[in-house]
């Protein structure tokens, strides 16, 4: 099999599985417990939470919240954020191409009285900071940009962006980075982010774990309450295994995050030449393949107009592929992907998306096989596109 689905979910280092069970068998005590075993515990997650701390700098151990997931991450930064400014003013800004943990979170905050901005993008999925700038106003309290798109790997312009609200003191800046964290360089401080996530099965790290950097004095409104965990943003006790575990698959991925990504530019762009080469299929978003463009090394999105995605991807899986369409988390619906309808994508194009997504495991021989495998599908799949 050829796990071609890296943006749902990495396969995890035998080493982050060795820990995560070391600590599993050693350490089972609730790290709030008073008692040696306890303590024990506690003093495995803070050093976890230190590790976290380290590989971003600038950052401090307490400024870092572990919650179940990126989407709880999420959902803590922006519904907490406007919540607790809502005195300050109602509205909002974030872009049409967020992942559905953030453009349904602040479509629940609509339906709360807040005023929402979806700024668009252009037909690389990139936003332009000059729209940002423009939708700002006194009443505007939280911006939320995705770094790397989950669907077509646009890279948005964090840092000018993080430049501009630098001017703006009142607008709190949050980041999901669920898909750019081992792939691209993040500086948190340097570019004025104020709250950030991230996903440890995404990094070959253990699922049921998220990260939430949240910068020292900025107060958000807990959703959850009954325990004073996570400094009260998250209570419940914590999965201290998962945790340590992912802390470790932090390090191993932001380590070797920039030699990972000249890697798989190389073979983003052996993957683009053989796509290219089929009349049929189409590529969305930039082509670029090199540090400092805007789009992610390791997502190459294609559609295949006039063919169903569910079709294309049990053909590929009958080939031993394993792809996907759109996030994991929309994947099962049949309505035409938002990204690419906010990209001016044709409705064809936009509901005969697929996704292909890799990682460490692959090489030049993995591309190449899913390369001769795609040409094949869609020579299989011919007959039926004329039926249409």
């Amino acid at each position: 099999m050829y796990y071609f689905d890296h943006c749902a979910s990495t396969p995890p280092h035998e080493e982050v599985i060795r820990t995560m069970a070391e600590v599993m068998a050693k350490h089972y005590a609730n790290p709030s417990s008073l008692h040696r075993s306890g303590q024990e515990a506690g003093k495995l997650l803070e050093r976890a939470r230190g590790a976290i701390a380290s590989l971003f700098p600038g950052t401090d151990a307490k400024e870092w919240i572990f919650t179940s997931s990126a989407t709880e991450s999420n959902n803590i930064a922006i519904m907490g954020a406007a919540r607790s400014r809502k005195k300050r003013g109602n509205h909002l800004i974030t872009t049409v191409v967020e992942h559905p943990s953030v453009y349904d979170t602040f479509q629940a905050l609509e339906r709360e009285g807040f005023q929402v901005t979806y700024l668009p993008v252009d037909s690389f999925g990139v936003v332009a900071v000059s729209d940002l700038e423009a939708a700002l106003t006194d009443e505007t309290v939280l911006v939320s940009v995705m770094h790397v798109n989950n669907e077509v790997g646009a890279i948005q312009p964090i840092a000018e962006i993080g430049k501009l609200l630098k001017r703006h003191r009142s607008v709190l800046f949050h980041v999901d980075g669920v898909q750019s964290v081992g792939k691209l360089t993040v500086d948190l401080t340097g570019w004025g982010i104020d709250m950030f996530s991230a996903s440890a099965h995404k990094v070959n790290g253990p699922r049921g774990v998220g990260l939430l950097y949240v910068r020292q004095g900025v107060t958000l409104e807990p959703l959850l309450r009954g325990g004073s965990q996570e400094h009260g943003l998250r209570p419940g006790t914590e999965n201290v295994p998962a945790i340590v575990a992912s802390a470790k698959a932090f390090r191993l991925a932001v380590e070797s995050g920039a030699a990972r990504a000249e890697r798989m530019y190389k073979l983003k762009a052996r993957l683009i030449a053989c796509i290219q080469a089929i009349p049929e299929l189409h590529i969305n978003g930039s082509t670029d393949c090199k540090l400092g463009s805007y789009a992610a090394p390791h997502i190459l999105h294609f559609s295949y107009p006039g063919m169903k995605p569910e079709v294309i991807i049990h053909m590929l899986e009958k080939q031993e592929i394993m792809a996907s369409t759109k996030s994991a988390c929309s994947s099962k619906s049949e309505e035409p992907s938002r990204v690419l309808l906010a990209m001016q994508a044709s409705y064809e194009s936009a509901v005969s998306g697929i996704r292909i997504s890799f990682g460490d495991e692959h090489g030049e021989a993995e591309l190449d096989w899913l390369c001769r495998k795609v040409r094949l599908v869609v020579q299989q799949l011919k007959p039926l596109e004329r039926k249409g």
